[in-house]
């Protein structure tokens, strides 16, 4: 008798499990765990209370251009690393923000921030074109072509880090400008022969696999005669080399630096993820 009612049980427990689960993105599975991946915004649907590990992540700044321009800063990175985010019955509406546009002839554009719940990140802000700073954002831009060198934009702390600054050197006037900053350090510095590089961002295992995002952008020189670009950060950074590079899409990766149309900053992410059985 207690047999069969336990078996008459199993189905209805299924249906339990799958009901206080939630809804929403692309859902994947990593054993007990149940993952729920936002590429664009949209609607995450709770049906029981619970705790959720976040990873959220916003746009990357554009690179700046024309003359050769600073690498854009990777969009804000916040995480909480386990699941003891409460959550209730109801819909939360995911924002994810989009990768900002490359400069041409002006900074690039900062990126858009990305929301879940009460966690807003950043966007990251635009590379530097022309004779001034770094934009602030997520993490910084890189500090624009200058004959005395322009400082990095600032990072939002607890999100992401500054980009590096452009310099001038022994009255070279290739002018190597900043990499933006990534989500675990600030761009690297130039040097005589090169642009700095995008800081590097984060990696973050929440979908079961160890995956970087949030690397800035590589800056660009004014001249192409003996200095050359620099790399993007690991975690999607676009490159500033002899052909620029956009920010890989749902890593908030900032965009490189170019002489002319620069590259766009990679759009964010949104991932969220709890124990469902």
């Amino acid at each position: 008798m207690i047999r069969g009612r336990d078996k008459v049980n199993e189905p209805v427990k299924e249906w339990l499990n799958n009901f206080v689960s939630c809804e929403g993105g692309i859902i994947t599975y990593d054993g007990d765990y149940k993952v729920h991946i936002f590429n664009a915004s949209d609607t995450f649907t709770v049906h029981q209370s619970m705790n959720v590990e976040y990873l959220v992540i916003a746009g990357g700044g554009g690179g700046g251009g024309q003359y050769g321009g600073g690498g854009g800063g990777a969009g804000g990175y916040r995480t909480n690393g386990t699941d003891d985010h409460a959550v209730t019955p109801q819909d939360y509406t995911i924002t994810v923000g989009a990768g900002g546009a490359g400069g041409s002839s002006t900074n690039g554009v900062n990126g858009s921030n990305s929301v879940f719940d009460t966690i807003t990140s950043t966007g990251g802000g635009g590379g530097a074109n022309g004779d001034v700073v770094g934009s602030n954002g997520g993490s910084g831009g890189g500090g624009g072509r200058s004959s005395t060198g322009r400082a990095g934009g600032t990072g939002v702390s607890g999100q992401g880090y500054a980009g590096s600054a452009s310099a001038v050197f022994a009255g070279d006037r290739n002018w190597p400008c900043g990499g933006g900053g990534g989500a675990s350090q600030i761009g690297d510095p130039c040097s005589s022969y090169k642009s700095g590089d995008g800081g590097d961002g984060l990696a973050s295992s929440i979908t079961g696999e160890s995956i970087y995002r949030g690397g800035g952008g590589g800056g660009q020189a004014d001249s192409p005669r003996s200095v050359s670009g620099g790399y993007g950060g690991n975690g999607g950074g676009g490159t500033g080399r002899s052909v620029y590079g956009s920010g890989e899409s749902n890593t908030g990766g900032g965009g490189g630096g170019a002489r002319g149309p620069a590259g766009r900053g990679g759009s964010g992410v949104v991932i969220l993820r709890y124990r469902y059985k």
